[in-house]
Order: C-alpha cells, then structure tokens, then sequence
C-alpha cells in the first residue's frame, strides 16, 4: 500500500527544539499576562479563560489567579488546549508584529515542497495549537509555507501518545492508516501511531535510533515511496 499522506509533528521534526523553548515561550511568558488583562473581555478569549478555571478547579478565580494558573503551566510545559490557544493569540500579534519569524529546518522546506509538487497530501501533528502551528508555516524564515498542508490537527484531537488520537486524525484525512506516514521525534509518539496503523519515520537530528522505527537525521533521508 503506497503512501498517499504525510502527517509531521513540528518541535524537534520540522523546527528546531530551541525555537519553542528559547523564543516562543519565553515571549508568551512576557506579553502574555498584559494580553490576557487588556483583552478577557472579548468574546474568544473569555472563552478560554473560563476553561483554564475549568481545568484549575478554580471557578471562581479572577484575572489575576488565572494569569497566575497560566505562567506555572508555561513555567512546567503543560499541554493545557486553553494555554496553548491563548499563546496562539499571543504569538500572533509578535508575527504580525515582524518580532517573530518561524524556524523551519531548511531541509525540511525543501522536502515539504517536493512532497507537496508530487502530489502527497501533507498535514501537521502538534501539540501546539492549530493557530501557532499555522503562524510558524506562513511567517516562517523561508516564507509562507501554508499552501503546502491540507490541514492541521493539535489536542484537540487527543493527546500525542495515544493511539486513538492518530485514529481519530486517519479519519479527518479520510485514507487508510498504512497510506499515512508519520514523522516524528518522540518515540512514544511513533509507537502509538504504530498501534494506530499507520507507517512511521523517526527524526533522530543530533543522531542516533528511535527504538522500532526507521530513524533518519533530516528530511533529506526520507522517501516515502519506500515505506
């Protein structure tokens, strides 16, 4: 069965580990508290500062103690949906802004585009909300890369490691598990795609092996007409 989708995760696969941690998080850190003040009143983000009292056991907190729930999540890397659309928010306004530009391996560019002129559909896998994964493609360092994808996925669709996550974005894409190919540098991400069905490549960039998957050091090294 040949592969008809790619489906790639973002930090540490296409983008470098220490862009999220040493640029975007930290401007989240600092513009997002002013952020969530000036704007709770508006409609989408009052939307998400109810489910952070939610997800905090916390309904009656105010700005403040909400603000307060946030920064020690950014502070343990919490993949809280609500944290990451509120940092989505925020790192919008630094890439219209021109503060932020995404940082997307210049082998991985080069690859997302021949897959994409071979007529590969192509989707992200991240953790980060579907916004922040759309600002990192289209304000990247090599230009708006978003006409490459057909579509995005983040938690929404389930954790990263469950295999039923991987089931319910095999549907979404609406091809067979074994046609969709994914990539990835976390084996416990690989694993549960495995169980799901689908094919897996590890990236593996400062070297080494992802127990159980084929493992590679850049995009240059995958073929998907192999798998």
């Amino acid at each position: 069965m040949s592969i008809k989708a790619i489906l790639t995760d973002i930090e540490g696969t296409t983008s470098a580990v220490s862009f999220v941690f040493d640029v975007l998080f930290p401007y989240a850190a600092k513009h997002l508290p002013d952020f969530v003040r000036q704007n709770a009143s508006h409609a989408d983000v009052a939307e998400q500062l109810d489910a952070v009292r939610r997800d905090s056991n916390e309904a009656q907190a105010d700005v403040e103690r909400v603000v307060e729930i946030l920064l020690s999540w950014i502070a343990e890397d919490r993949k809280a949906t609500p944290l990451k659309a509120l940092q989505g928010m925020v790192w919008a306004q630094g890439y219209q802004a021109g503060q932020l530009k995404g940082h997307v391996y210049p082998d991985a560019v080069e690859a997302l585009q021949r897959w994409h002129a071979a007529g590969y559909q192509l989707f992200v896998y991240s953790s980060g909300s579907i916004q922040a994964q759309k600002l990192i493609f289209g304000c990247s360092e090599a230009g708006d890369l978003t006409p490459l994808f057909s579509g995005y996925f983040d938690t929404t669709s389930g954790p990263k490691r469950e295999a039923q996550s991987y089931r319910n974005i095999q549907r979404a894409v609406g091809v067979e598990a074994d046609e969709i190919l994914f990539l990835s540098d976390i084996v416990e991400e690989l694993d549960a795609a495995q169980s799901a069905g689908m094919k897996t490549c590890g990236l593996a960039r400062e070297g080494g092996e992802l127990a159980g998957h084929v493992t590679v050091d850049s995009f240059t090294g995958i073929e998907p007409e192999a798998f």
